[in-house]
């Protein structure tokens, strides 16, 4: 049975639960550790708002055993506790917060919890892929995230990386495996180092990475994993009845950003709607990354347990097919290569995302 939580309850709640949210944290992972699942090791929040019945991201990653916690308004706590229980939950401290103002206090938390790093999913991704040879292959959310977080800890000066949209890279498309110095939205991981904070009520994401690059941090767009977000407005709650076009919000949106970044951003159309635009797509941005001293990579590739599964030989299409087989080669080269270096993969030792030039 659910009860009403009234507002001193809540901020009750709240303190209690960032004063033991850590080890809350070390409990759920633990109890996932036995099915030898790959699990981030820095928490996830999910902000939300009004989708209690289609937070898709939450279920994925229940479904893929990955713990995360939801922060959610105080009016709406009891919605999401009938959907996913109350151990997942934490309530903002006041109701209509903004998007904005939800991830700086989800920083803030994450901070007075002592992590190093913290992740920030949006609540509409409806599944997670990995990259290979021009496909993308679905594949397990801590899988993803892990790789992620192995690889921003090599570098000294990554203030932010993340995931890249499925709809931003075609299959059949070539694409690096990462691009540094861009924009990273809606599945990030954050450093907690960094001074920096959301501000802005429109393109709080796209600010934020200004901020941090122009400031001599580097941003890290991850294509070789990949988020299945689902388009802006096409799900009610969330943002989207700011951006309604019978409103101007997407003019609004651009031009608030320019207005932040006037020598930076400029407001013009795409897709037949207002857009803002980075002025010379990014490219002026040219701060490198910078390894940490005394870095060592393993010898060999590790793919974090990910095998390329044949469901069905005859669904499988003549591209699928040699793809598969492809890949049963590029097996027998890893365990070849595991054998001559004595090297064993392990989910805890991190090699490169994919040492293919493309992926």
């Amino acid at each position: 049975m659910i009860t009403e939580h009234p507002a001193k309850e809540i901020t009750d709640a709240v303190n209690e639960r960032l004063a033991d949210a850590e080890k809350v944290f070390e409990e759920i992972v633990e109890s996932y550790e036995p099915n030898n699942r790959v699990l981030p090791r820095y928490p996830v929040f999910i902000p939300t708002k009004s989708r209690w019945n289609t937070c898709y991201t939450a279920r994925v990653l229940l479904e893929d055993g990955v713990p995360f916690y939801l922060v959610v308004e105080p009016h709406e706590w009891r919605y999401y506790a009938r959907e996913f229980g109350e151990d997942c939950l934490l309530v903002l401290p006041a109701p209509n917060m903004r998007a904005y103002r939800a991830r700086t206090w989800i920083k803030h938390y994450s901070i007075q919890r002592g992590d190093a790093w913290h992740w920030q999913l949006d609540d509409n991704i409806q599944g997670f892929y990995r990259r290979w040879k021009g496909y993308r292959i679905p594949c397990a959310a801590g899988v993803a995230f892990r790789v992620v977080e192995d690889f921003v800890e090599r570098f000294e000066n990554i203030a932010i990386a993340g995931l890249n949209y499925t709809s931003f890279c075609p299959e059949n498309t070539k694409r690096p495996p990462f691009n540094v110095n861009v924009h990273v939205y809606s599945c990030f991981i954050v450093n907690n180092k960094t001074p920096h904070y959301w501000r802005l009520f429109y393109n709080d994401d796209t600010d934020y990475c200004l901020q941090v690059i122009v400031d001599g941090w580097c941003t890290v767009l991850f294509n070789a994993f990949l988020a299945d977000k689902m388009r802006t407005m096409t799900i009610k709650g969330g943002m989207t009845s700011v951006y309604d076009p019978k409103l101007d919000g997407r003019l609004k949106m651009a031009r608030m950003l320019e207005r932040a970044w006037p020598y930076v951003v400029e407001t013009t159309r795409r897709f037949r709607r207002p857009q803002h635009i980075i002025r010379y797509n990014w490219r002026k941005f040219a701060a490198p990354l910078i390894p940490k001293q005394h870095l060592t990579l393993p010898s060999t590739p590790n793919e974090y347990g990910m095998r390329l599964v044949k469901t069905s030989e005859e669904q499988l299409t003549p591209a699928m097919r040699k793809l598969y087989e492809e890949w049963q080669r590029y097996e027998q080269q890893l365990k070849a290569q595991a054998l001559n270096t004595g090297e064993k993969e392990n989910p805890a030792t991190a090699s490169a995302p994919n040492t293919n030039p493309a992926v």
